[in-house]
């Protein structure tokens, strides 16, 4: 699921919350996540959650992804949360990103907080 969010805060433009169900399948989606975007050089600004892999934050800037468990995805509810968000329609298939970023821009690196 997409949110654009955009109108309601400053955090981000959209919100991507998306589960597995499992925590082997919400490290495999996030890791997918950062490899696609990471064949476009879009690289996170942040990573949370990783080493328990119950709830993945992915932090791109104005795009933030959620992975979550299923069950923890249940518990937190962000979809009820942000229900004034307008849903985006996202395509079934994949589409690449318009314009990498060039090789001589500055790549920030990635930044793993503990203890999420």
């Amino acid at each position: 699921m997409v949110l654009h969010v955009a109108p309601l805060t400053s955090i981000a433009d959209y919100l991507v919350i998306s589960s597995g169900d499992s925590e082997r399948q919400v490290r495999a989606i996030a890791d997918h996540i950062e490899a696609v975007l990471s064949e476009q050089r879009v690289r996170p600004l942040s990573l949370e959650g990783l080493t328990s892999s119950r709830w993945v934050v992915l932090d791109f800037g104005e795009v933030v992804a959620h992975v979550f468990r299923a069950d923890v995805r249940d518990h937190y509810a962000l979809d009820k949360l942000w229900g004034d968000a307008k849903r985006v329609r996202v395509p079934t298939e994949r589409v690449s990103v318009a314009s990498p970023m060039p090789a001589d821009s500055k790549k920030r690196p990635v930044r793993r907080l503990k203890g999420r």
